[in-house]
């Protein structure tokens, strides 16, 4: 039977919300908060949201499953015929409390449009404190999952997460890939190990870095770093602009920025630092796997 995004995907996505949520809860003791919302025109979702807990800070883990008709402007920049669309989707964000502990994204998502059927996604790592070994982690989990695709993957994300008017990368990377087309079973048992591999790959640096000690300087630095984080999103990402012109949830598709950030005429860290060594790596992506 071959691959139907109704039957196959949006089912396999609500159960991983639940699997990824649980695995949360239990790290950080905090139970997610649920909303489930309608869109005009077609579809809604469950939006689950953490504040203020212990670990994290912010979360959202947010299925969504939608449809109706696109925008004629939206309509002709994407492949297929017509107007007429059907979209399902997982996205998350955690933004953790402690500044050695990296925010993660993670998104994986099918859209039909008339005849055409892609796939989009991937997962990325945003530290304020650069740990080598958890970049190593985080890469080679990822590998293991999409295997010769790794190379081509790593490499668009380092392209498509670029903060061009800063000249620097969001954060140390991931992989990412988008209008995924060919043989719908294959793609969905790589888009569905990309997927599987997210708690592998964050859960253990979490671990690691949630209870490290920190102070004023620390947290100040990662502040700013969740200012670029901000700008990135409002300014590039394409989840963002689209939830924001087909109508989506206003407050499920921001929900990927931080509780708080901060802006400085004043960033540049000084030479040799902790924080100038992670400016090296994002204005210079690395081979971590």
């Amino acid at each position: 039977m071959s691959f139907d995004s109704r039957r196959d995907f949006a089912p396999y996505l609500r159960d991983l919300q639940e699997r990824v949520c649980a695995a949360l809860e239990r790290v950080d003791g905090t139970p997610f908060r649920e909303e489930r919302w309608e869109r005009p025109g077609g579809g809604g979702g469950r939006s689950r949201l953490v504040e203020e807990g212990p670990v994290l800070e912010r979360g959202g883990v947010n299925f969504s499953e939608v449809h109706g008709e696109l925008p004629e402007k939206l309509a002709a920049t994407l492949p297929g015929s017509g107007r007429a669309f059907y979209a399902a989707g997982l996205s998350l964000v955690l933004h953790p409390r402690n500044p050695r502990a990296p925010t993660v994204h993670a998104n994986y998502r099918c859209f039909q449009k008339g005849e055409a059927l892609w796939f989009g996604g991937g997962a990325d790592l945003t530290p304020a404190y650069l740990f080598e070994e958890d970049a190593r982690h985080f890469h080679r989990t990822l590998r293991d999952a999409c295997g010769e695709r790794y190379a081509d993957f790593k490499r668009a994300c380092d392209d498509y997460f670029f903060i061009r008017h800063r000249g620097e990368r969001r954060g140390v990377g991931g992989i990412f890939f988008d209008y995924l087309q060919g043989d719908r079973d294959a793609l969905f048992d790589l888009v569905r190990r990309c997927a599987e591999a997210f708690l592998p790959s964050y859960l253990p640096v979490l671990e690691r870095r949630k209870d490290a000690p920190f102070g004023e300087r620390e947290r100040s630095w990662q502040l700013l770093r969740r200012g670029r984080y901000v700008e990135f999103n409002l300014v590039y990402d394409r989840g963002t602009l689209f939830g924001l012109e087909t109508g989506g949830r206003i407050e499920s598709v921001l929900m990927s920025l931080p509780p708080l950030a901060r802006w400085s005429s004043a960033a540049e860290p000084s030479p040799g630092g902790e924080e100038a060594k992670l400016l090296d790596v994002l204005r210079n992506p690395k081979e971590w796997a």
